[in-house]
């Protein structure tokens, strides 16, 4: 059944047929409530009453809607029309993979960039136990701004994962497969041999999956197509692709030892995760050597896949310089009850880069990006300026961001490759691509801001002010309706996107911490801590309380907190007024509050020292000891409290 431009489905209006699949019919259509097109795929109503294939479309739905990855489709909803289910999703522009490779090869440097998304969106979806089962070209699309999204979970198996702390995914679920034993999945020419031979499939077939697409976008030629479908499969199960120096003498080396490692017949020979291969990846762009070599040999890939397997295993706290940024293991660590043998996070000390110095008087920032790979910052050069850096956590090499000056409260956009910033009364974004800062908006003075992958950014513009939202290509401000519960409150700070992309934290002044939607004016209290919050990929919210950072599991389809609150951090001073820390799926960094011990000395008139005054102790920088007229008594601020003392010389001075 083929839907009529104009038809309704509940609050979507179809406007045009896209195409249609093994999976369903694919319609442009324009959702009514939020004002944009998006995309609807449709099970063909005489498919419907297939139990199997129902079933496959349900789990496309639950598998593709529980993923969130900007390399992945997002999924806006999902329900039934006249008893057909359907699949609301973002609108692409641009073209399948396959379209792309009609054409020919890709360039080698688009190889590696299409490569290197295609990895990521599939690590999102193995760390959550899922493996997609069906990679190829035709499931691979290509947006216009050249970002690849991952379609069609539509055979995904939910598989148990060893280290999976998604509370989402129970035992019972990751027993679940939607084909008998000893049936065959996938497509024909991209299927592993364990699929072909109708076994158990596991992350590993997606990464021979994705192999075979590789050699495909290097050679422009399928890996093992043959003349009929039983001599491709034969040749999946015995043969071996043709040598990619065949079709390119230039070829690097190292890419054609990935190629062929993805490649291997049996899975224990291949890479045996995502965070290897794509690490692997990542060494192709090392810089040659003067004689023309490439510096990632294969001997190097090897090695750079074994730090990479360490490193994650790992999973390590750092900690930036004074301002104390730590680097830690959330979901080894502190997100699972686990026992104290297991491997725990170790903290690393980071100074200022050489030429660079963290700030006395204004505290700096530093923020993980959602991919956990690199460190946006802000520090002082030796002229004085003010600028935002960023650093690969792998890497020493720190780029300055042009047009930052004097940045303030930075935040990533969802795909890491951007950000976004406070910078002499604007708000302005940075594309780590290159180029200068633009200009979004005015914000005299930002508080925070949260941007989702819709290209919406809510912030707060200054203190005295409360949310907003913007374009993440600029434009006039809006304010957000929040309804009459929200009337009174002069103030708002540090919204954050929950998963969603729809629903986010905030601050209420002195009103705890509260969830709000772009979709609804309904506002809804979830702590009365008085402190900036974060939400954890794992399923957390991070907070301050007392003298420490917790962790309390939150459920982001329900807003609810449940559980207690555990510690991450302890016995560290903190500032309510700032949001000191950040977290990635992995990574979580912590900045402590700016002090030093200081001793306070005494002295004569004539410059001698008499004498000390208590032990060394924690003094707020810039906060001054103060000597009473009569020359008696001291007071100073310590720890938040005043501290009296009787002097008997009335001249003192702050030593480190």
């Amino acid at each position: 059944m083929t839907l009529a431009a104009g038809t309704k489905l509940g609050r979507y209006e179809i406007r045009s047929k896209i195409g249609e699949g093994g999976m369903g019919e694919v319609y442009r259509a324009y959702d009514e409530a939020m004002h944009r097109e998006v995309a609807i795929k449709v099970l063909p109503a005489t498919l419907s009453a297939d139990k199997d294939r129902l079933a496959r479309f349900e789990q496309e739905a639950q598998t593709a809607g529980a993923l969130h990855h900007p390399n992945i489709l997002v999924i806006h909803h999902i329900d039934t029309h006249e008893g057909a289910p359907y699949i609301v999703s973002e609108l692409l522009e641009g073209e399948e993979l396959r379209d792309r490779l009609n054409h020919g090869p890709i360039p080698p440097r688009k190889v590696i960039d299409y490569a290197q998304q295609i990895v990521g969106g599939l690590s999102a979806a193995h760390e959550k136990g899922i493996v997609h089962r069906d990679l190829k070209p035709e499931n691979l699309f290509i947006t216009n701004d050249d970002r690849v999204k991952i379609l069609d979970f539509g055979i995904a198996k939910l598989s148990a994962h060893p280290q999976s702390t998604n509370p989402d995914i129970s035992e019972d679920a990751t027993r679940k497969v939607l084909t008998n034993p000893g049936m065959v999945m996938g497509t024909v020419g991209y299927m592993s041999p364990e699929q072909v031979r109708g076994q158990t499939a596991d992350h590993r077939s997606d990464i021979f999956s994705f192999g075979a697409i590789l050699h495909e976008m290097i050679t422009g030629r399928r890996a093992f197509r043959r003349e009929t479908m039983a001599e491709t499969m034969t040749a999946i199960l015995k043969e071996e692709p043709e040598d990619l120096s065949a079709s390119n003498p230039n070829i690097n080396p190292s890419l054609e030892r990935i190629v062929n490692r993805c490649l291997e017949k049996k899975p224990e020979r291949r890479f045996q995760s995502t965070a290897d291969l794509s690490f692997a990846l990542e060494a192709l762009g090392q810089p040659s050597t003067s004689s023309g070599r490439q510096l990632t040999s294969a001997a190097n890939v090897a090695a750079a896949e074994t730090k990479r397997s360490v490193w994650r295993a790992r999973l390590p706290w750092i900690a930036v310089g004074v301002l104390a940024l730590a680097l830690i293991a959330l979901s080894a660590l502190y997100f699972s009850n686990r026992s104290a043998n297991e491997t725990r996070g170790a903290r690393l000390s980071f100074t200022p880069p050489p030429g660079l110095a963290f700030n006395d008087t204004q505290p700096d920032a530093a923020v993980i990006s959602p991919d956990g790979r690199k460190i946006a910052f802000t520090a002082s050069a030796a002229d004085g300026r003010n600028m935002l850096y960023v650093r690969e956590l792998d890497s020493s090499e720190v780029k300055v961001l042009p047009g930052s000056e004097n940045a303030l409260e930075p935040f990533w956009s969802p795909d890491s490759r951007s950000i976004a910033y406070g910078s002499n009364g604007k708000l302005k974004r940075s594309d780590l691509a290159g180029g200068s800062a633009q200009v979004l908006c005015d914000a005299a003075r930002l508080v925070g801001g949260t941007w989702n992958k819709d290209g919406v950014i809510v912030f707060v513009p200054d203190y005295r002010t409360t949310l907003v939202q913007v374009s993440a290509q600029g434009g006039q401000p809006k304010p957000m309706p929040m309804g009459t519960e929200d009337a009174g409150v002069q103030s708002h700070r540090w919204a954050y996107f929950l998963p969603d992309g729809r629903h986010f934290l905030f601050l209420r002044q002195t009103k705890g911490v509260w969830t709000g939607s772009l979709d609804s004016l309904e506002i809804k209290q979830i702590l009365p801590d008085d402190s900036p919050v974060v939400y954890a990929p794992q399923g957390y919210l991070i907070f301050v309380r007392n003298d420490g950072l917790v962790a309390q599991a939150f459920d982001a389809a329900k807003l609810a907190l449940t559980g207690d609150a555990m510690p991450i951090i302890t016995g560290q001073a903190n500032e309510l007024g700032t949001r000191r820390f950040s977290v990635s799926e992995n990574v979580l960094i912590w900045q402590g509050k700016w002090q030093r011990d200081y001793q306070l000395v005494w002295f004569d008139r004539e410059g001698k020292q008499k004498g000390t005054v208590d032990a060394p102790m924690m003094v707020n920088i810039g906060q001054d000891p103060h000597i009473s007229p009569d020359g008696k008594r001291l007071v100073v601020k310590r720890d938040f409290n005043l501290w009296r003392w009787l002097l008997i010389m009335s001249w003192s001075i702050l030593t480190r």
